[in-house]
This record gives C-alpha cells, structure tokens and sequence, in this order.
C-alpha cells in the first residue's frame, strides 16, 4: 500500500512538472515556477526557493516565492555557509528546527530569525551522482517541518532534478524515463524497508522513517543504500 502511494505520489509530481521544466527556455524561468510548486505542495512554507548552483559553489539561476526567502539566500552566498550550501555539498537534506538556537551557521541562522524565519529545510536537486542545486522551504514558526514534509520535499526534488538534467542531455526521453523508472525503485526500496522496521519496531511510518533518515546522516549514506541493507540482511540499522 505504502508503495503503492509513493508511486502515485511520484506521479502526479512529474506529470505537473514535466512540460514546465522541458519546455522552458531559460532555467530562471523553471526554477520559480518550481518554488511556486513547492510552496503549494506544502501548506506549512510560508516561502520557498530554487537555487542552481554550479560546480565552483556559484549560483547559476535562483527563484524565490517571498522577499524573506530570497534575502536569506542571498545572506548565504555573501557568507559562503549555510544549510542550502551544505545541503549542495553533501547531497543530504538539511533541516533547522529553530534558526534561534541552532548552531551549525550561527551569524546565518542570527541574521534570519531576526528578519522572521524561524525554520527551513532543504534539499539538494541530483542528477546521476551530480548536485544541480537545492530545493527549500521556509517557515515563520519554529518545528515547522517533519519527516512527511521531507519526504514530499524529496519527491519533487528528485523528479525536479531529473527533469533540469535530463533537458541538458540530446537523448532527454530515454534519459527521462531510465531515471524516473530508477527513482520510482528506489523509492520502493524505502518504503519496504520502512514497512519492515515498522513491524520489527512495533511502530509507525513516521518514526520508521525517522530511523533511515538518522541512520543515513549518521552513517553519510543515501538512504536507498541503508534502506536495501535492511532488506537484505534486516538488522535494525541503530542496534
């Protein structure tokens, strides 16, 4: 059943998307549109943002849905540190429940609680192994965003990310759907091992999902990777 969601979710994702991102001429252009859907598929952000940014850490083309969110974008580049910037560099999402007690980027997470945003997330757009950028969302509460709202964030995300990429390429429908396909098992992956600690640990689908998530951070893995270790060999991944 689980499965069966994700691929829907997956789904409706792409299609909304596909003829946006393919069909548009300039990246400026997609990437605000992309925001916009982000915003609307997550009801919690009160703003969010696109930004692709190339392989010397240099933006390329940015599109923001409010004022506070392209101001703490552009805080970042001008400090050359912060969760979007980290969030490229690792190919992990990173998440700040409260920018007034986090300490990972203190003069960012100062500068932006000041000027009213008091939780983010964001994730890194890939494409085949290479980070195109970051997808985040931005709230003017504090513990805005969970697990669920991750996992919606990484779904477009990873659809958005194959379609920028698969655009660049000459042979962009075979590529597309090669890597939708791929997407589509790895998310599968994930729910089954989800599913499979959910019965090991006699809990729900948030927290299961809460554990491959920590034991992906923990461990500097993608989560597929973890999430296919559980099923080969079902260990419980923080035992």
């Amino acid at each position: 059943m689980q499965s069966e969601s994700s691929a829907t979710e997956l789904t409706a994702v792409s299609a909304r998307i596909r003829n946006m991102l393919l069909t548009q001429e300039h990246a400026t252009a997609a990437v605000r549109q992309l925001a916009q859907v982000a915003q609307e598929l997550i009801p919690s952000a009160a703003g969010a943002g696109v930004s692709l940014i190339d392989d010397h850490a240099h933006r390329t083309s940015t599109g923001t849905t409010h004022r506070l969110v392209e101001a703490a974008d552009v805080l970042q580049y001008d400090l050359g540190e912060g969760p979007c910037l980290s969030a490229w560099a690792s190919g992990t999402p990173q998440c700040i429940n409260d920018t007034t007690d986090d300490d990972r980027w203190p003069e960012w997470s100062a500068a932006v609680a000041r000027s009213g945003i008091r939780s983010m997330l964001s994730v890194p757009l890939v494409f085949q192994d290479r980070c195109l950028g970051t997808l985040k969302i931005y709230a003017t509460v504090g513990h805005a965003f969970t697990g669920h709202e991750e996992r919606q964030l990484g779904l477009l995300a990873a659809a958005a990310a194959t379609l920028l990429g698969s655009a660049q390429s000459a042979d962009a429908t075979q590529r597309l759907s090669a890597a939708l396909q791929a997407g589509l098992e790895d998310r599968q992956v994930i729910d089954r091992a989800t599913g499979m600690l959910m019965e090991q640990r006699a809990t729900d689908a948030a927290d299961a999902h809460a554990v491959l998530l920590t034991a992906s951070r923990a461990q500097n893995r993608p989560m597929t990777q973890v999430a296919r270790q559980i099923l080969d060999r079902c260990p419980d991944p923080q035992s």
